[in-house]
């Protein structure tokens, strides 16, 4: 079955129409002959050659015939040499490589066997300017170059790893291939050293299955089951030059003819489309070509940039017209929002839709034509930045500096409020202070010092006792009074015990909750005072104002003893009686007014708004340093308003934060000190360190010097090559290593060393 569509294209000089024939089974690859006539398809059932014509596809041969339909036929990948166009070779799903012969006379095509593989063969590539070389990679992990002369394989190259998934010999040094293999590296080899690669670096982070070298400059690009296309330049060492994400893992990538900066690939799984990039703007495919319905296997371009050939696993092989092709960036949506992990949000919208583009007038727009110019859209970008962690400096500072253990409450706050403020975090600061401020004092107010007097009624001394908390002074502080007696105004002979001064000062204490003045109250003349009120003076009074009154002020205030709280006849001791002496002496006495007790205060409410108000702002550091700081006893009181979980929001919260600015110290320190339990278990977890093979990667199955997979040293120092049997040093980025002393340390002591010493071509950091 053959479809044709009809499109235009005067500069095609073969077919220029889109058109497909189904086969029976799909084919797992293809490739072109030198003068881009003629394809080939293989895979599992299938082996044809069709010939390109200009409005469908001709079957040339069926290689697929024979007395013996073996495993030989059952193809991988194939592969037409570049100079002799009727010489095939196909990869083998038996570790065979199979060389055919188109010119043989028989049905039977195929020329010599290649049995040198112990499993199957993943990929074989001709050489583009000798003819007869031909290379292949295994899943056993060597690379085989094979001599067509001879019919003998020429070299065997080990990669060391567990298989080869692609291999391709670089079009621009005649002695170089490129192979890359499932543990993410990639390898350049000189073919004519087999015993170690030139360079070798990590690519990708997972398998990668394909490479194809730029047709014009040195660079290689790899295509991995990380859902990216990497572009390498090789020019000196190995430098990542762009990098290409994609919906999904890729399996085969081939770069497009006379266009620098565009690649084809085809994806593993999920998309079904052949996706040609700039990889100038990556995320978004410069071309798509949809007509397969299932994945794409293989692609190949037919020698200019404007015609190529695909097959896929839907039977299909088509011939693509990329001015068929349809341009995603033409219908990309132009609204999008996105985050950073500082919490701003950058928001893009298309621009009025009446807006000119250059087209007709009166704000119709345009219809981009399909050019190789990028659709250019137009959106507007704002960004809207979260103040409140934007800033990551005082964040780590903060970190670092605080001290949320072994020192006192109030030595804690004073130095986390120092901190703050040195930081610029005025607020914060603020709210150290007003812990330090609340529970600092809390002991004194859950046990005030307070006075109690006791005056007896028939002596003439006043007894002062002063009372801690609830806790009475057994010695009372006696103070002598004049002594009254009828209308006689006599004097006691006696000498007071304490001067008068003393008592009167222990009569109204130095602190309390108001303070007027320095101390003038207790300068107070007492002797003076004494003399004119109790002495001098049998009938006096006071004047109601300080100047005279123009008429009468008429008080209609009730009585004090008619106020409610006014009890006259109650001591501070609580005991019912009259106080003083009898009022109706008419002599003036000293009375000591109810004293009430003060109540301590309970902080607990205040702080807790204070350390929600800036967890909601997004200072959740703040929080549970706070908390940290206070100890279990004060969270205790804290939890009938503060309930575990949010604390526990709060902790995982800054934990998280703390991580993601790489701040572990202060991570496992605030972890080590974590009072919630959910918490504190975190640091039992990924603990363990499994260490590999640094030949063949593979987990180290138990303790000791020989690897149980590939029988190798697994610790061997990359400069002296010996075993290592004490401290080990390893770079993460190649996993060569070696003694720190004196092998590692001499090594780099060198300036001009930069690279890996066991020659894997990686830039090592040794700190």
């Amino acid at each position: 079955m053959m479809e044709k569509h009809e499109t235009g294209g005067p500069d095609m000089k073969m077919s220029s129409r889109t058109m497909f024939i189904s086969q029976e089974a799909p084919a797992n690859a293809l490739a072109l002959n030198k003068d881009n006539t003629q394809v080939v398809i293989a895979g599992r059932n299938v082996f044809k050659i069709f010939t390109i014509k200009e409005e469908e596809f001709e079957e040339t041969c069926n290689l697929r015939v024979g007395k013996n339909l073996n495993l030989n036929f059952s193809c991988n990948d194939v592969a037409w040499n570049a100079a002799e166009d009727h010489i095939l070779a196909t990869a083998a799903t038996n570790g065979a490589v199979v060389v055919w012969n188109l010119n043989r006379p028989s049905r039977s095509k195929q020329d010599h066997v290649f049995i040198d593989h112990k499993r199957t063969v993943n990929k074989v590539s001709f050489h583009p300017a000798e003819s007869t070389w031909l290379i292949s990679g295994s899943q056993d992990g060597t690379m085989k170059c094979f001599d067509l002369r001879t019919r003998e394989t020429a070299r065997t190259y080990h990669s060391n790893t567990e298989s080869v998934r692609d291999v391709q010999f670089s079009p621009h040094i005649h002695h170089m291939f490129a192979a890359v293999s499932e543990n993410g590296n990639v390898q350049l080899w000189d073919i004519r050293r087999p015993d170690r690669c030139c360079h070798q670096f990590t690519a990708h982070s997972g398998p990668v299955f394909a490479c194809d070298w730029h047709p014009e400059v040195t660079w290689l690009a790899t295509a991995s089951r990380d859902k990216t296309i990497k572009v390498w330049n090789l020019n000196a060492k190995p430098t990542l030059e762009y990098t290409v994400p994609t919906i999904a893992s890729v399996g085969h990538i081939k770069w497009r003819p006379q266009r620098k900066f565009h690649i084809a690939s085809c994806a593993l799984v999920v998309d079904c489309s052949i996706n040609v990039w700039d990889v100038r703007r990556p995320y978004i495919p410069y071309a798509a070509f949809n007509e397969h319905k299932d994945v794409a296997t293989d692609v190949a371009w037919c020698g200019n940039p404007h015609t190529f050939v695909s097959t896929s696993r839907d039977c299909t092989l088509y011939h693509h017209i990329f001015q068929d092709a349809t341009r995603p960036a033409n219908r990309a949506n132009p609204q999008c929002i996105a985050f950073n992990k500082c919490g701003d949000v950058s928001y893009a919208c298309k621009v009025n839709v009446n807006q000119n583009y250059g087209g007709k007038q009166g704000g119709v727009r345009k219809v981009v034509p399909h050019s190789e110019q990028f659709y250019q859209a137009s959106s507007n970008m704002f960004m809207f930045n979260n103040s409140s962690i934007r800033e990551t400096h005082w964040f780590c500072e903060s970190a670092r500096r605080y001290i949320l253990t072994g020192r006192t409450l109030v030595e804690m706050c004073e130095h986390n409020a120092a901190v703050a403020k040195s930081l610029g975090r005025t607020n914060v600061s603020v709210v150290w202070n007003l812990v330090k401020t609340l529970y600092a004092s809390s002991d004194q107010l859950q046990a005030p010092l307070t006075v109690g007097c006791n005056v007896s009624r028939d002596e003439s001394v006043l007894s002062v006792d002063m009372v801690d908390g609830d806790q009475r002074t057994e010695t009372p502080t006696v103070v002598t009074v004049p002594q009254a007696s009828g209308d006689d105004e006599t004097e006691t002979d006696e000498t007071p015990d304490l001067p008068r001064r003393a008592a009167f000062s222990a009569l109204t204490p130095s602190q309390g909750d108001f303070f007027f003045g320095e101390g003038e109250l207790a300068l107070l003349d007492f002797e003076q005072l004494t003399s004119n009120t109790m002495v001098g003076q049998q009938d006096w009074t006071l004047p109601n104002e300080a100047f005279q009154v123009r008429h009468e002020i008429q008080d209609r205030s009730p009585p004090p003893e008619q106020f409610p709280n006014h009890s006259p006849t109650e001591n501070l001791d609580g005991v019912l009686g009259p106080l003083l002496p009898e009022e109706s002496s008419g002599h003036p006495v000293l009375s000591v007014p109810n004293v009430p007790r003060p109540q301590p205060l309970d902080p607990s409410a205040i702080v807790v708004d204070a350390l929600r108000h800036h967890a909601e702002l997004g200072d959740v550091q703040t929080a549970v340093c706070v908390l940290a700081v206070l100890g279990d006893r004060i969270r205790r009181q804290l939890s009938s308003m503060l309930t575990t979980v949010e604390q526990e929001t709060w902790l995982l919260g800054y934990l998280d934060s703390l991580s993601r600015r790489r701040q572990w110290i202060a991570s496992a320190h605030l972890t080590q000190l974590s009072w919630i339990s959910a918490v504190s278990r975190a640091s039992q977890r990924s603990t363990t360190v499994y260490s590999s093979c640094s030949t063949c990667r593979k987990p180290l199955q138990r303790a000791g010097w020989l690897c149980d997979r590939c029988g190798r040293r697994p610790a061997a120092c990359a400069v002296c090559h010996r075993t290592v049997r004490g401290l080990y040093a390893w770079c993460q980025g190649c996993a060569h290593g070696g003694h720190i002393m004196p092998c590692l340390q001499q090594w780099w002591e060198n300036d001009d060393r930069r690279e890996c010493p066991a020659g894997c071509g990686h830039i090592c950091q040794y700190n």
